[in-house]
């Protein structure tokens, strides 16, 4: 774990999990799954509120919010660094209330500069209580990673969000997660007749991801001075498991250049009738790091694209518990030995094995995975995720996002997609 720096707690909210909540490696600080209880004691009460008038005083979710956002203050701050570094933030939220109240903290705490920004509704949170889910990306300053902000004509900032809509850092460009919609409502030009499910061949989906790629995406990598050629990682954000293949089909007729991708479920979005959203990242033309597409033995099922790797940081796509097979890990063997058998821990197990791979591909251990987000059937089974992490890993801090999808995740019996970062020095 050379030039990786870990903040954790030995056991989360008493738990015997511990769990890292920020990771420095290199000049990226890594700031995931963070929701509004302490670490260490669980229940914090200045967001509790008093016990037995727990409603009393600020409302609850501004509490949430302005509690998260200045505990990764005070984190950013050990490193040397601050929100003015941050070069991407994701929020996930089981209700539409705590956006507004969230939004308002953030402004807030952020000033003038938020950077690229990813929000979607989730069916819920880890914490059955939390309203917010926050993770966040910055770097440590220096003159090397200095940020440009970029307002493209042509790719519009929801009113009450303020983000900067892409960023250059160094060698890369972050765009925020982009949705065919311009500053109020969803663009005309996507928008169907109510009175018929398709127009012209093309459902909404499709018409939405066809719409982000060509007039938003594309526009904020020129901005950023990168092509499709560059494109290192995207997550896509629809409706439900089933609507996947058509937001990928779109995709690959418009990028055609490997990338790494994760694709999910989402319960909700940001505007009425938009129901796609995709985040990117990629590599400036002329930067210094080269992408470099990783040639892996995994089973062709068990990923929607590449994994990738520019410089020292490894992108791999959702990984999904499919084996060569084609068929979900164990399942017969769960199903039989139900008493003793946990899928989501089997799952895992399969996982972390096909991450090993992509570490070893990419020259790192196991325990060079900075960033862990698990996007999970039920919140519920995580108990089993992290039984094969330390089963893996041992003792060593998880530094994990967990969410609940709604509907179920693509792979019939999956209990989660995982979605890891690499850092590969």
């Amino acid at each position: 774990m050379a030039n990786i720096e870990v903040r954790s707690v030995e056991g989360l909210a008493g738990t015997g999990v511990p769990y890292a909540y920020a990771v420095k490696a290199g000049p990226w600080l890594f700031l995931t799954g963070h929701e509004a209880f302490d670490f260490a004691a669980g229940p914090a009460p200045e967001v509790e509120g008093p016990e037995g008038f727990p409603s009393f005083g600020a409302p609850r979710l501004k509490r949430e919010a302005e509690y998260i956002l200045a505990r990764m203050r005070k984190t950013l701050a050990e490193f040397g660094s601050d929100f003015r570094h941050s070069v991407r933030v994701d929020q996930y939220y089981p209700v539409y209330e705590a956006v507004r109240a969230y939004q308002l903290a953030r402004h807030g705490e952020f000033g003038d500069y938020i950077p690229p920004s990813t929000s979607v509704l989730m069916e819920r949170l880890f914490a059955q209580s939390s309203h917010i889910s926050m993770s966040m990306i910055a770097v440590v300053p220096s003159k090397d990673y200095e940020i440009g902000k970029l307002y493209p004509k042509e790719v519009p900032v929801p009113v009450g969000s303020f983000f900067v809509p892409a960023i250059t850092c160094n060698d890369f460009v972050f765009v925020a997660g982009q949705m065919a919609t311009d500053e109020n409502a969803l663009d005309p030009s996507v928008r169907l007749p109510k009175e018929t499910r398709y127009w012209g061949g093309a459902n909404a989906v499709r018409r939405q991801t066809e719409f982000i790629v060509k007039k938003r995406l594309e526009p904020a990598l020129a901005a950023g001075g990168s092509t499709w050629a560059n494109v290192l990682k995207a997550q896509i954000y629809v409706p439900t498991a089933a609507d996947i293949p058509d937001a990928l089909d779109v995709w690959q007729q418009h990028v055609g250049h490997p990338c790494a991708i994760t694709a999910v479920p989402t319960k909700g979005f940001g505007f009425v009738d938009g129901i796609v959203e995709i985040n990117l990242l990629a590599l400036r033309d002329g930067a210094k790091r080269k992408k470099e597409v990783l040639k892996l033995d995994l089973p062709a099922m068990s990923s929607y694209g590449a994994c990738v790797r520019a410089g020292e940081l490894v992108f791999a796509s959702g990984l999904m518990p499919v084996g060569a097979d084609g068929r979900v890990v164990g399942g017969a063997r769960i199903a039989a030995l139900d008493g003793i058998a946990h899928a989501a821990q089997t799952q895992a197990l399969a996982l972390l094995g096909y991450a090993e791979r992509i570490c070893k591909a990419a020259g790192a251990p196991l325990a060079n995975i900075v960033r862990a987000q698990y996007f999970m059937a039920d919140v519920r089974d995580f108990a089993g995720v992290h039984l094969a992490w330390a089963k893996r890993l041992g003792g060593q801090p998880h530094p994990f996002l967990c969410l609940q999808v709604p509907g179920g995740l693509p792979a019939p019996g999956a209990a989660l997609t995982a979605d890891f970062w690499i850092y590969a020095p």
